[in-house]
């Protein structure tokens, strides 16, 4: 049986993404937005990270190369999903404060009632 891995908020880890048309999945970078003690009961609440620039949506943020051990440019998207912590692979790095509280602040946009 596979360890459980339990990050930090803002943690940027490899986990496997479905794609959409077959039942293979390939390991692509996610960062952790739930916090540890959510994470502890063995979920984890992620977002998806993409280096492709195309179709900029509502509550992106981006991340230069290098950030976190990221190799490129990339974009968190807000594509957000709940993951059994066994099927996180590894972690890549850290987001800095700064992009964690844009992060913070583009979640609270995109999930406030408004009328």
């Amino acid at each position: 049986m596979r360890t459980s891995v339990t990050c930090e908020n803002w943690t940027v880890v490899v986990v496997p993404f479905p794609f959409t048309e077959s039942a293979q999945t390939k390991s692509r970078p996610a960062v952790v937005l739930s916090n540890r003690a959510f994470n502890r009961d063995g979920q984890t609440i992620l977002a998806m990270v993409t280096s492709s620039r195309h179709h900029g949506r509502v509550g992106d943020v981006a991340v230069p190369a290098g950030t976190a051990n990221l190799p490129k440019d990339s974009i968190i998207r807000m594509k957000l999903f709940t993951l059994d912590n066994r099927l996180i692979g590894r972690k890549l790095g850290v987001l800095p404060e700064s992009i964690g509280q844009r992060l913070e602040s583009q979640l609270q946009t995109i999930l406030k009632h408004t009328r």
